[in-house]
């Protein structure tokens, strides 16, 4: 039984002011993924057999760490990613 209310309920939707490669972003949800974080920061762009991405981050609320593919991490408020593209060699 799916709960009809769960989307309206307080926080379910909050919108997170976020830095990406030094830029702020918004971003809404309780975690942002490693294909997400890609995608703010290079639109368009996504990793294949050539291109990689290094994806790591700092929290001013929490632990820092790195993200790779099909990762996650709960997002706080003022989060600092920084995404570098890196060829596969």
């Amino acid at each position: 039984m799916e709960n009809s209310k769960s989307e309206a309920a307080p926080g379910q939707n909050k919108t997170y002011t976020i830095i990406v490669n030094g830029r702020p972003r918004e971003f809404s949800g309780h975690q942002i993924t490693y294909e997400d974080v890609v995608g703010i920061a290079f639109p368009g762009i996504t990793p294949s057999d050539l291109v990689d991405f290094t994806v790591t981050y700092s929290s001013p609320h929490g632990k820092d760490g790195t993200l790779v593919s099909g990762q996650h991490t709960p997002l706080k408020e003022g989060m600092v990613f920084n995404v570098t593209k890196t060829n596969r060699s």
